[in-house]
């Protein structure tokens, strides 16, 4: 993870700001959706779509937005608890798959977590089967809900 850490800082520009909608964030998050094969019969998300899904929440919310140069090339909504960080959604522009941008952001909210005191970042549920959720067990330590009992991974 070190690789991916070093290249994101030596090229990348990392802001953080509150959750908010533009017309190039939804188009960042529509070519996301189609270059993975996550968008269902080619439909898109509009602004209010957006803000709806990934803007309007319950709880204090942030997002890091990812640069190489000016381009805006990924995004990740982060909501924050008392003691926790939680992974709600990342999207990038897959063009710059040279910078794991998903594993960058992880790394990126790690950080967040430490600096800030933090004990835990939340991945979000694990489904075994669901292949675009597999990244999530490659992070440790984390816990598993098996046959209904709580069971933590602390090495691969």
């Amino acid at each position: 993870y070190q690789r991916v850490l070093k290249r994101g800082d030596r090229d990348l520009r990392v802001e953080v700001g509150p959750p908010e909608a533009s017309e190039a964030k939804v188009a960042l998050y529509n070519k996301h959706l189609e270059t993975r094969g996550l968008s269902s019969n080619g439909t898109r998300t509009d602004l209010q779509g957006y803000r709806h899904f990934l803007v309007e929440s319950c709880c204090e919310s942030f997002e890091l937005r990812y640069y190489h140069g000016d381009q805006l090339i990924g995004v990740a909504i982060t909501d924050r608890g008392a003691e926790s960080l939680s992974a709600v959604y990342c999207y990038y522009d897959t063009d710059y798959s040279r910078y794991s941008l998903g594993t960058y952001s992880i790394l990126k909210q790690l950080q967040l977590c430490r600096s800030w005191g933090m004990r835990f970042l939340y991945l979000g549920l694990y489904v075994d089967e669901c292949e675009a959720m597999a990244y999530k067990a490659r992070f440790f330590p984390h816990e598993r809900l098996i046959r209904g009992s709580w069971r933590r991974f602390e090495t691969p």
